[in-house]
């Protein structure tokens, strides 16, 4: 068995003079604080620029490094919220505005007086509320079962109003 060579003196293991005279070498950049010094979580560690001494929540309109922000309310709308003109009732995941028929009056209108096609006249489409009526005329009565299977799908899928805007759930 061979022993490793001994060091020069003055060198560290990796051949570097080490900076501690008694030998030792120095902890790479600041030495943390001991436990139970740390800042409590939500605060900035000490000497962090721009810190402060409040708590940083991350929501909107409580107190924090900003001051108490408020909640991005504009004036004149009620609730406090922002509504876009063109979309009073907000826009779906694929960017289009919501109209302001509801989905399930729509599809209940439709499931009850499906014969004479008024949940199709709730929603603007009037050419399919015409026809469901000729239909159940024609067929005395069950013709109605188009307006049933119409009304499930608009409760099930969803509708569109007769500009094309999804029927909005509430």
């Amino acid at each position: 068995m061979t022993t490793p060579p001994a060091q020069p003196p003055g060198q560290g293991p990796s051949g570097w003079p080490p900076d501690d005279p008694q030998g030792g070498w120095p902890a790479p950049g600041p030495v943390p604080p001991p436990p139970g010094q740390y800042p409590p979580p939500g605060y900035p560690p000490p000497g962090y620029p721009g810190g402060s001494t409040t708590p940083y929540t991350g929501y909107p309109g409580h107190e924090g490094w900003y001051g108490g922000q408020p909640a991005y309310a504009a004036p004149g709308y009620p609730g406090g919220y922002y509504a876009d003109p063109a979309a009073p009732f907000g826009y779906d995941q694929l960017g289009r505005p919501y109209s302001e028929k509801q989905k399930l009056v729509a599809g209940l209108l439709q499931i009850l007086l499906g014969g004479f096609g008024v949940g199709r006249f709730y929603t603007g489409h009037v050419g399919i509320g015409v026809a469901q009526i000729f239909v159940t005329i024609l067929t005395c009565g069950l013709g109605a079962i188009w307006g049933l299977i119409d009304g499930i799908l608009i409760l099930v899928n969803g509708g569109t109003d007769a500009e094309g805007r999804p029927l909005r759930d509430t």
